[in-house]
């Protein structure tokens, strides 16, 4: 099993995915409890309320993070020298 650091892939696509369920499981949580708060009989209504733009908010930071992480090990990692510059 490879390891997570060396896995090949695109970054920025998985850490979207992983920012786009996290907001949907946290703003789904926040949407239930206010949903239950407000009117405990339109609960159901408030967690897609919520949670729907917190997985596009998680999965956008998520994508500006993963592209960012991307950038930066691409500009520590050594460059491979090609044959057409010996």
């Amino acid at each position: 099993m490879a390891d997570a650091s060396t896995s090949p892939g695109p970054s920025a696509p998985r850490w979207a995915a992983i920012g786009l369920v996290a907001g949907f499981i946290v703003g789904g949580i926040v949407g239930l409890i206010i949903g239950l708060d407000a009117h405990p009989a339109t609960a159901g209504f408030a967690v897609f309320e919520l949670g729907i733009p917190a997985s596009v908010l998680g999965g956008f930071v998520g994508l500006v993070s993963g592209a960012v992480a991307h950038a930066l090990d691409r500009r520590h990692r050594p460059r491979a020298q090609s044959s057409s510059d010996a």
